[in-house]
């Protein structure tokens, strides 16, 4: 008889009952958005202040170049007035910051001789700000000293953008590689973190059911393997559950809590913040987003979902798999620790190749083998599919995974027949290596 169905079900119903799980599952997505949400709020705080900086430019040449922002106000000082008194005015009226350029006859010489004074240490940005200005005014000023035409030299000024089109005729963009490399990574991310953590999952519940001595009950109707696949596939289908309830209440919970105080995610500052809004006041910027979405629709999507789906599948049984053949023959956690560093090692170098590799060659030979090598393909082949990988490929890959998975899930049952009966004795890789033999 094939017990299968129940062994799932019990599985299910015993992870979703759990009070760990339940109050896992609507905890942890409240601790998440409450840390998003106070760290949204607290950079709104912080970015909403509004600075005073004094600039005392003896040199006459600078000041014009200080223009105020939203948060930033310059206060321009008389030339004669000196830096002492400058620094008592600007402590006196509580300002943020003394900007000092020292009179100098030699331009060159000018930008070793600024100089800032606050009580406060100065973000990076600020800094970085103020002295874009000075470089980009005493660049000109050189220039035109040279007999340099500043205008002839904006005038001169191109941006080349290379239009990328397949021999197909499939237009492309560097746009298009982003978006392809921002879905492969997330794919492979949350692939590598899904086995991390329900992995594990499935591993505890393995040995918490072997110490209870329950197992040997259940072991004397139902088959190892029929036993080992139900809790593998019933502790899948709770951590999907567990993460799509993660999501609508993440979403719900990140929409109520930006209503309640108020943040607008979208107009957070960024120390780039005027950088970012000179991207968009560019002409250019309506033609990149019009390719920015025309890249999307350029993305296989289809083949991406279900792609996704198949690899995400098998790589979560293949790897599921030795998690609870691990756990099947450990008495307890600690014990795992010997067993976990080959599991983990494909799993990591996957990730490695996939980040390093396929974002620079997606079609290379590097990243073409470890897309067929079934402990790194679902990762890698995921990250792969969005640059274009020939169907044939992926079947090629999913099919090689598959057959990894039936051989895997025999050589664990192997395992757990055994090593689900085995009290009191720490296993070595001796012991596993007879226990496959029985």
């Amino acid at each position: 008889m094939n017990h299968l169905p129940l062994i799932i079900k019990r599985e299910y119903l015993t992870k979703v009952k759990n009070k760990s799980f339940i109050i896992m599952t609507f905890v942890s997505p409240l601790i998440m958005v409450a840390l998003f949400v106070v760290v949204g709020y607290l950079a709104q705080l912080n970015n909403d202040k509004e600075r005073t900086i004094a600039i005392l430019d003896e040199t006459g040449m600078l000041s014009d170049e200080f223009k105020n922002t939203e948060h930033t106000t310059y206060t321009i000082l008389t030339k004669d007035t000196n830096l002492e008194t400058a620094k008592e005015l600007t402590k006196a009226k509580e300002d943020f910051g003394l900007l000092y350029i020292e009179k100098s006859t030699d331009t060159t010489n000018i930008y070793s001789s600024v100089q800032f004074f606050s009580d406060e240490s100065p973000s990076v940005g600020i800094m970085n700000s103020l002295e874009e200005k000075i470089e980009k005014k005493l660049e000109g000023t050189k220039l035109v000293k040279n007999g340099v035409d500043i205008e002839q030299i904006e005038a001169s000024k191109t941006n080349i953008t290379i239009a990328q089109e397949t021999f197909s005729g499939e237009k492309t963009s560097k746009l298009d590689s982003w978006l392809k490399l921002i879905f492969g990574g997330a794919a492979g991310y949350l692939l590598f973190m899904f086995i991390i953590i329900y992995g594990n999952m499935i591993m505890r519940s393995v040995i918490e059911e072997k110490t209870s001595r329950i197992i040997e009950i259940i072991i004397s109707s139902v088959k190892p393997i029929q036993l080992m696949m139900g809790k593998i596939i019933g502790t899948s289908l709770a951590g999907i559950t567990q993460f799509a309830i993660w999501v609508v209440l993440g979403s719900v919970l990140m929409l109520a809590g930006s209503a309640v105080l108020g943040i607008n995610l979208a107009e957070i500052q960024t120390p780039q913040q005027e950088m970012v809004t000179e991207v968009m006041q560019n002409p250019d910027f309506a033609n990149d987003v019009q390719m920015g979405l025309q890249s999307f629709l350029n993305l296989p999507i289809a083949n991406l979902v279900f792609a996704f789906m198949f690899f995400f599948i098998g790589g979560f049984l293949l790897y599921s798999s030795l998690y609870a053949a691990v756990g099947a023959a450990v008495d307890n956690e600690t014990d795992t620790q010997q067993f976990m560093m080959p599991i983990l090692m494909p799993l990591i170098l996957a990730v490695y190749v996939g980040i390093f590799t396929v974002i620079e060659d997606p079609h290379g030979t590097v990243s073409t083998v470890f897309s067929f090598i079934p402990f790194t393909s679902p990762v890698v082949m995921l990250m792969r599919i969005p640059f274009g990988v020939p169907i044939w490929q992926q079947v090629v890959s999913f099919l090689i995974l598959v057959g990894t998975f039936v051989f895997t899930v025999w050589f664990a049952a192997k395992i757990y027949r055994v090593g689900i009966l085995m009290y009191g004795k720490k296993p070595s890789y001796k012991e596993l290596f007879k226990w496959i033999k029985y």
